[in-house]
C-alpha cells in the first residue's frame, strides 16, 4: 500500500502545487495569466487522456511493469522540466509528467483491485489518504518550496517520492501475468490491433479538440468560429471513436462491456458530477473570500485547510463503514452533505461571518472523503476484473473532466469578474447538481453479481 501510495500521490501533488507557482511563472517567462494558466490545463487534459490508455496497456502487458515505467517517466520529466529554455518546453515536460503520474494512478487502483481481496474499502481509504492528502497540502508545500527555492523546486520535490516508491515497488508489488492475448513474435499490424491504436488516436483527437475548444473560449471570454470548429471536430472524432470501438475485436474502451454492466457507466457519471461540485467550491471559494470579502491569502489558506483535513479524517472511517455496509449508504450521506453545503453558499451574504464558510468546507470535505472511497468501491463492485485497468483509468478521466467542467462553469457564471451575485448563482447550480446525486445514490442497487461470477 505504501509502495502504491507514494506513486499515486504524485499526480494530485503536482496538479495542486503548481497553482501557487503561477505568478512566478508569469514573471519568469513574461506571460499573461491566460497563457500561463495552460500549465494547469495541459496537465488535466494529458491526465484525462493518459489514464484510460495506460489502464488498457496494463491490462494487456502487466500492471507492475507499467507502474514502474510510470515512476521512471515521472523521474525524467521532473529532472528536465526545471531546465526548460522556454515555456513551450515546460508545457511539454509537464505533459510528460502527467503521463507518467497517470500510469501510476490508473494502475495503482487496479493493483489494489487484483491483489487485495479482503477489506478492499479499507485499502482504498489508505490510498484516498495519499490522494486527498497530497491535493490538500500541495499548495502549502508548493508555497514553501517556491518561497525558498523558486518555481523549479516544485519539480525537484518529486524525486525522493519517485525513488522511494520505485525501490519499495520492486520488492513489494507482485508480478502479474500479461493477458492471454499477448504473444511473442506477433506482427506489428496485430500489435496495433491488440492495443487498438486507431481507437486511442480517435479518443485522443476527439477529447483534446473538444476540451481545447471549450477552454479557448473560456480563456478568450468569447465564442469564436475557431472555437466552435475545434469543438465540432472533437465531437465528430468522438462519434467516430464510438463507432470504431463497437466494431473492434480488442477495443481500447470496451463499450459493449460497459453496456453489459451499466452500473460502471453510472459510477463514472456520478463521479464526474461529484468533482464538478467539489472543484467548483475548491476554485470558487478562495476567489469569493479574497475578491468579495477581502480576506488575505494567508487567512484564505488557513480556512481552505479545513476542506482537506475533513477529507483526510473521514477517509479511514469511510473505509471501515463501506467494508461493512457497502458504498450506497456512504454515497447517499455524501450527496446530502454536498446539498447542505451548496445551500449554505446560497444563503451566505456579504455580512456573514467569514468563518461561517467553514460549514460549507466541512460538508464538502467530509463528502469528499466518503466519495473517494465510496465511488471507487462502487466501481470495483460493478467492474469485471479483466478490464479493471481501463475501468480505473476512465474513472480518473471522469475526475479530470469534472475538474475542467467546474472551471468552465465558474467562468460562464462569473463572466469577466468574480462577484457576489455570480457566487450565489453558482451556489444554486451546485445545489441542483447535488440534489441529482441524492436521487442517483438513493436508486443505487448493491449487487454481488460480479463477485459471484
Amino acid at each position: 500500500m505504501i509502495s502504491v501510495g507514494l506513486g499515486i500521490l504524485l499526480n494530485p501533488l503536482n496538479s495542486s502545487m503548481v497553482s501557487v507557482a503561477i505568478p512566478r511563472l508569469q514573471n519568469a517567462f513574461q506571460l499573461d495569466f491566460r497563457s500561463v494558466s495552460w500549465i494547469i490545463f495541459s496537465f488535466y487534459i494529458a491526465s484525462s487522456i493518459a489514464q484510460p490508455i495506460m489502464g488498457k496497456v496494463s491490462d494487456l502487458f502487466g500492471r507492475r511493469k507499467i507502474f514502474l515505467t510510470g515512476l521512471v517517466v515521472a523521474f525524467i520529466a521532473s529532472l528536465l522540466a526545471p531546465l526548460s529554455p522556454n515555456f513551450g518546453y515546460l508545457i511539454l515536460f509537464r505533459i510528460v509528467q502527467a503521463i507518467g503520474t497517470s500510469m501510476m494512478v490508473a494502475v495503482g487502483m487496479a493493483i489494489v483491485r487484483i491483489h487485495i481481496t479482503e477489506k478492499q474499502a479499507t485499502a482504498l481509504s489508505v490510498l484516498s489518504i495519499f490522494l486527498s492528502g497530497a491535493a490538500a497540502i500541495g499548495p502549502f508545500i508548493g508555497g514553501i518550496i517556491i518561497h525558498w527555492w523558486g518555481w523549479s523546486g516544485i519539480f525537484f520535490v518529486n524525486i525522493p517520492f519517485v525513488v522511494v516508491s520505485f525501490l519499495l515497488s520492486l520488492r513489494n508489488i507482485p508480478n502479474d501475468e500479461p493477458s492471454t492475448w499477448v504473444a511473442l513474435g506477433m506482427s506489428s499490424r496485430k500489435w496495433f490491433r491488440l492495443i487498438d491504436v486507431s481507437g486511442i488516436l480517435l479518443f485522443t483527437v476527439g477529447l483534446v479538440a473538444l476540451l481545447l475548444g471549450l477552454l479557448s473560449a473560456k480563456s478568450s471570454e468569447h465564442i469564436s468560429l475557431g472555437n466552435v470548429t475545434v469543438g465540432l471536430i472533437g465531437l465528430v472524432a468522438l462519434g467516430a471513436f464510438v463507432r470504431h470501438e463497437l466494431k473492434a475485436t480488442s477495443p481500447f474502451i470496451p463499450l459493449r462491456t460497459f453496456a453489459k454492466y451499466p452500473a460502471m457507466t453510472w459510477v463514472n457519471v456520478e463521479f464526474m458530477l461529484v468533482n464538478v461540485l467539489y472543484y467548483s467550491l475548491f476554485f470558487g471559494l478562495p476567489s469569493y473570500l479574497q475578491m468579495v470579502r477581502h480576506v488575505s491569502e494567508f487567512q484564505t489558506g488557513i480556512l481552505m485547510l479545513s476542506l482537506g483535513l475533513c477529507s483526510l479524517v473521514t477517509s479511514p472511517i469511510a473505509g471501515r463503514w463501506i467494508d461493512k455496509s457497502g458504498p450506497r449508504p456512504a454515497l447517499l450521506v455524501s450527496a446530502i452533505l454536498m446539498t447542505l453545503g451548496s445551500v449554505w453558499l446560497v444563503i451566505l451574504n456579504q455580512t456573514s461571518p467569514v468563518v461561517s464558510v467553514c460549514f460549507a468546507l466541512a460538508a464538502f470535505g467530509i463528502s469528499n472523503g466518503l466519495n473517494n472511497v465510496g465511488m471507487q468501491a462502487a466501481l470495483f463492485q460493478s467492474s469485471p476484473k479483466e478490464i479493471i485497468g481501463v475501468a480505473s483509468g476512465l474513472f480518473n478521466t471522469s475526475r479530470y473532466l469534472g475538474t475542467i467542467l467546474s472551471s468552465l462553469l465558474i467562468g460562464i457564471v462569473m463572466g469577466g469578474k468574480f462577484n457576489f451575485e455570480g457566487f450565489q448563482v453558482l451556489g444554486i447550480i451546485l445545489t441542483v447538481i447535488a440534489f441529482s446525486l441524492i436521487f442517483m445514490s438513493s436508486r443505487r442497487r448493491e449487487s454481488g453479481q460480479l463477485q459471484e461470477s
